[in-house]
């Protein structure tokens, strides 16, 4: 069965990049979709490929969701963050703010024990906000150097501790707002992938080894392209090689693209690529699980972001920044170690390691494993972006 699945508009390509085309059709309703296993004798039945296409469809929409949810957690993890942050500091400046406060109450005191009736500092200790101490002004022309001084922290301690507060009950806002979104994303997940386990029990015996079937000949399909692709790459290099003893310039790429061929990547990135793919590698046959990032499980972009890691580069969290934290090139001029992303919405990503091969952590319910970049067709193939 075909992971991801999304049938898309041809759209142009420029440097390797596929421009977005019109998005498709809402998905048909999960209800509607079971009538491959309901539907009475003699009505119409949508055929094993629609229910392929459906499925697949309904992961992929859990991939997006739970590159969502990947996102919601990393800024509610920043944001917790920042609200221990400033609860801590608010105790502290609270603290100041109350030594502040004695040390004006030590002067009203000692104005009562010299009968000078209401003392001056005492005025201030009832204010509730600096603005009601500064509009005190002849309070504090009559008042002493220490006196003066006194007030002078007081009112700093007081203007850093209301600022401090708001602040963190603003966060706690946005943090609460952050929590609703990782909540809302994680439903979402978890709604499509029950709606795709739905689908597929109500397939038959005969259904089930069709549908293996229709995926087989995906995926020979797919390693036919990634074999082309490696031959393509192989007389590059090769061009490149008598190009560099002929002493001539670069060559013109003979990719699909057409684009001026990219130059090689250096010999430190070659470097961090080999720990990057010997770490991914490492992982194979691990379980997709959508959130993780190791070391028993991970998704997509959490593998991509360990691989790399292991390098000593760091990557963002999700697909949606990655995609960004690197230099994009031509599908035809892709390295191992280069990141490969899927799909308009960029929802997928895997680790080239050449030969049009990539270790990926494809969806629920499969292990981390080598597979074609055209695993799920060329028109599934976004980017590819090299990130060091």
């Amino acid at each position: 069965m075909a992971s991801h699945r999304k049938s898309r508009t041809p759209g142009t390509r420029v440097a390797g990049i596929r421009t977005p085309a019109l998005a498709t059709a809402a998905l048909t309703s999960v209800a509607l979709l079971s009538q491959t296993a309901e539907a009475a004798p003699g009505e119409d039945r949508p055929s094993l490929e629609e229910v392929e296409k459906k499925v697949g469809d309904l992961y992929r929409q859990a991939e997006s969701a739970t590159e969502k949810y990947n996102a919601a957690k990393e800024k509610t993890g920043k944001q917790r963050k920042r609200v221990d942050t400033l609860l801590d500091d608010v105790a502290k400046r609270t603290q100041k703010l109350n030594e502040a406060r004695s040390e004006l109450g030590s002067y009203a005191a000692a104005q009562y024990r010299t009968g000078a009736g209401m003392p001056d500092t005492a005025t201030f200790l009832l204010a509730e906000t600096p603005q009601d101490i500064f509009d005190q002004r002849q309070v504090l022309d009559r008042m002493t150097g220490r006196q003066k001084a006194a007030v002078d922290d007081y009112v700093t301690q007081q203007t850093e501790t209301m600022k401090k507060r708001q602040e963190a009950t603003e966060s706690l806002r946005t943090l609460t707002e952050t929590q609703g979104d990782l909540k809302t994303a994680k439903a979402t997940v978890q709604k499509k992938l029950a709606d795709a386990r739905e689908l597929l029990s109500k397939l038959t015996a005969e259904e089930k080894a069709r549908l293996a079937a229709i995926e087989k000949r995906k995926q020979e399909e797919a390693a036919r392209k990634a074999a082309e692709l490696a031959r393509q790459q192989a007389e590059q290099e090769q061009a490149r090689e008598e190009a560099a003893q002929q002493g001539g310039g670069a060559s013109e790429s003979s990719g699909s693209t057409g684009s001026t061929e990219t130059p090689p990547a250096d010999s430190s990135y070659g470097t961090k690529a080999e720990k990057a793919i010997a770490f991914a590698r490492a992982q194979i046959g691990k379980p997709y699980v959508w959130g993780a990032t190791g070391p028993g499980s991970y998704d997509c972009s959490g593998l991509t972001q360990a691989a790399w890691k292991a390098a000593g580069v760091s990557l963002p969290r999700t697909t949606y920044d990655q995609v960004n934290a690197g230099t994009t090139v031509p599908v035809s001029q892709a390295q191992p170690g280069d990141l490969v992303f899927f799909y308009d919405d960029v929802t997928h990503v895997g680790i080239y390691i050449g030969n049009g091969m990539m270790i990926h952590a494809p969806k629920p319910g499969t292990y981390v494993r080598e597979e074609s970049i055209y695993y799920d067709g060329d028109s599934a193939i976004h980017s590819i972006v090299r990130p060091a």
